[in-house]
C-alpha cells in the first residue's frame, strides 16, 4: 500500500472507525485515541494490510483490542486516567440522538453491544460478525436479537407492552 493509498484510507476510514468505537467502548476521547493508534499500527503493517481482504476490519479490530487494554491497566492500576494535560478535540460533538444510543448501549453486555455495532453500524453480515468477535454465527444472531430487544427496551421506557392487546 502506497502512502498515497493509506492517506486516502486514513481519511475515508477514520471517522467511521471512532464513531463505531465510541458506540463499543462510549468514551470518545478514549475511542479517537484508540483509532489513531491503530492506524500508527496499520501504517507500520501496510504490507499486511494490503494482502488482507477487510483493512476497516483490521484496524478496527486492532482499536477495540486497545481499548480493551487501556481499560485493563486503568481498572488494575486502581487510578483514574487523568485526561488534565490532553489536547481539547475541537470536532463536533455528536448529536442527542447518538449520545442516546451510546447511553443504551453501554447497558448492555459487552458482547451484545459489540454484535449490534459491528451489524448495524458497521454493515457487517452475521458471518463477518462471527469472525470478527471469534463467536459461531447462531450466537450472533442470538446476541442481535437480544440486543435488539434490551435496546428497545432501554430506548423506550414507556413503550406499553399491552398496548394493541385486547382483553387487558
Amino acid at each position: 500500500m502506497t502512502e498515497e493509498e493509506f492517506d486516502d484510507f486514513y481519511s475515508t476510514s477514520f471517522g467511521r472507525l471512532t464513531s463505531q468505537l465510541y458506540a463499543m467502548i462510549g468514551n470518545r476521547d478514549e475511542a479517537q485515541e484508540c483509532v489513531q493508534e491503530a492506524f500508527a499500527k496499520a501504517w507500520s503493517h501496510r504490507r499486511k494490510l494490503q494482502r488482507t481482504e477487510h483493512p476497516e476490519a483490521w484496524v478496527r479490530t486492532t482499536a477495540y483490542r486497545l481499548a480493551v487494554s487501556r481499560w485493563r491497566r486503568t481498572k488494575l492500576s486502581g487510578r483514574v486516567h487523568d485526561r488534565s494535560v490532553a489536547v481539547p478535540v475541537t470536532t463536533a460533538g455528536p448529536n442527542e440522538n447518538h449520545v442516546a444510543l451510546v447511553e443504551a448501549l453501554r447497558q448492555l453486555p459487552e458482547a451484545q453491544r459489540r454484535a449490534l455495532v459491528l451489524h448495524h453500524m458497521c454493515d457487517l453480515p452475521v458471518e463477518e460478525v462471527a469472525r470478527e468477535t471469534g463467536a459461531p454465527a447462531g450466537t450472533v444472531k442470538a446476541r442481535l436479537s437480544r440486543g435488539r430487544t434490551a435496546l428497545h427496551d432501554l430506548l423506550n421506557p414507556d413503550h406499553d407492552l399491552t398496548e394493541g392487546v385486547t382483553g387487558v
